[in-house]
């Protein structure tokens, strides 16, 4: 699992850290510090990709829409088909219908 490779001291206290927000405004101002806009930008598109995997929609689409590249689309689809369901788990989270369309 990849997750045994981020079990370090620093990464429990980044997702830690990341707990301790209770607003989007509070994201905002720590992801502004600790992140490039760039990073943010990616971050999000990944889970809007991810999102819309799920929904059916295709390689073009995606890419229509989100501006990733097809790279980037494959990775994230790898993720919801062989990943530890992180995706899956914050889209259903955030109130996401999870149709089993990634297949």
């Amino acid at each position: 699992m990849q997750l045994d490779k981020l079990n370090r001291r620093e990464v429990e206290q980044l997702f830690s850290a990341i707990l301790k927000l209770n607003t989007i405004e509070e994201c905002y101002r720590f992801f502004d510090d600790l992140c490039t806009v760039g990073e943010i930008k990616s971050m999000a598109q990944r889970l809007e990709v991810a999102r819309m995997l799920m929904d059916g929609s295709t390689y073009n689409q995606i890419e229509s829409e989100t501006g990733a590249s097809t790279a980037t689309i494959s990775r994230v689809k790898r993720c919801l088909h062989y990943g530890t369901d992180g995706y899956k788990l914050v889209l259903e989270r955030l109130g996401h219908d999870n149709g089993d369309s990634a297949s």
